[in-house]
């Protein structure tokens, strides 16, 4: 465990090396790597979620002669979303082999480690389709061929809260996917005198990030975290809240059991980017806007800003009057 917490605070801290002023942010993307998950980032223009997906791919050596990168680290690919592209943009193509006399597949950009999904919400719902498949089951099909992506497969996906004019709003079904919804929001007054001060080096640290983990290491923090103890009662909370959310009267559509397991693979997850080995109740309460907000559809923008909060905040004090020893 302490290994595994060490080797954690080493990938964090090389990441804030160029992501400055966001430490919890940070936390919530490598909490869904772990969890074996993807992530929606929601935020405008120039917040950093393009410099944080190719941060995390570069401070991860290679591990697997699958897929190379050119800075070394694990394969990042970045694919910007527009309404002309197609499917086969995405997944690959058959081609024509003069060599060989034959068709051969040409495997397109979702073939890789670290995927960004720039600006989704801006290509045609056929071509948001394709990454469901990937998302969900970690594989390909591409005509009567079904190609599995490698185990540490993550998407990054990124849109942008404003500029809605031709923009296509991802599905339910496409949503919940993504494991984790987060915005980056603006920096502090003194964290950004410091990237002003700074950009200079930041920008050249992009191209020189230290790869401070392996392949190999995210693979067995992954079941690492698969390994983290949640009280039996915290569960029973879980079950409360994601029924709550069912029973909200601001709430149309609530939490279903698919975001419940999600949940719990994420708090345990969060345990150990957190240098625990067991869940507490205040994380739930950290992690219920990120996880289970996005899955949920509410009857009125006040009921967003508020009725998920009730519930869990309602389970958590719940929990707390308990006094539950988390540790195993």
């Amino acid at each position: 465990m302490n290994d595994s917490t060490t080797k954690l605070k080493t990938l964090t801290n090389n990441i804030e090396t160029i992501i400055r002023g966001k430490p919890q942010e940070i936390k919530y993307v490598v909490a869904a790597l772990l969890a074996r998950g993807h992530i929606l980032l929601e935020d405008n223009p120039g917040a950093g979620k393009t410099v944080l997906a190719k941060t995390l791919a570069q401070s991860i050596s290679e591990g697997t002669i699958d897929f190379h990168s050119a800075n070394g680290g694990v394969a990042f690919k970045r694919i910007q979303f527009t309404p002309d592209l197609l499917p086969m943009d995405l997944i690959g193509s058959h081609i024509y082999d003069e060599s060989k006399k034959d068709f051969v597949f040409k495997k397109g950009p979702l073939f890789t480690h670290v995927l960004l999904a720039d600006e989704i919400n801006r290509a045609s719902p056929k071509v948001q389709s394709a990454l469901l498949e990937c998302m969900a089951e970690n594989q390909i099909t591409a005509g009567e061929t079904t190609f599995q992506l490698d185990k540490f497969f993550f998407t990054i996906a990124t849109q942008n809260p404003i500029e809605m004019e031709g923009t296509y709003p991802l599905p339910a079904a496409q949503l919940d996917r993504f494991y984790m919804k987060i915005s980056f929001g603006y920096v502090s007054d003194a964290v950004e005198f410091d990237i002003y001060s700074n950009y200079i080096a930041i920008n050249n640290g992009k191209d020189t990030v230290k790869q401070v983990l392996t392949y190999n290491d995210i693979i067995h923090l992954q079941q690492e975290a698969e390994k983290v103890y949640i009280h039996p009662e915290l569960v029973k909370g879980i079950v409360r809240i994601v029924q709550g959310t069912r029973n909200h009267q601001e709430i149309a559509l609530g939490c279903s059991t698919r975001g419940g397991i999600t949940f719990i693979k994420c708090l345990k997850a969060w345990a150990l980017v957190n240098q625990r080995d067991y869940v507490i109740e205040d994380d739930l309460r950290t992690l219920a806007q990120p996880v289970l907000h996005h899955r949920m559809i509410f009857r009125n923008r006040e009921a967003s800003r508020t009725a998920l909060h009730q519930v869990v905040d309602q389970e958590v004090n719940r929990l707390a009057k308990m006094g539950i020893q988390a540790k195993k």
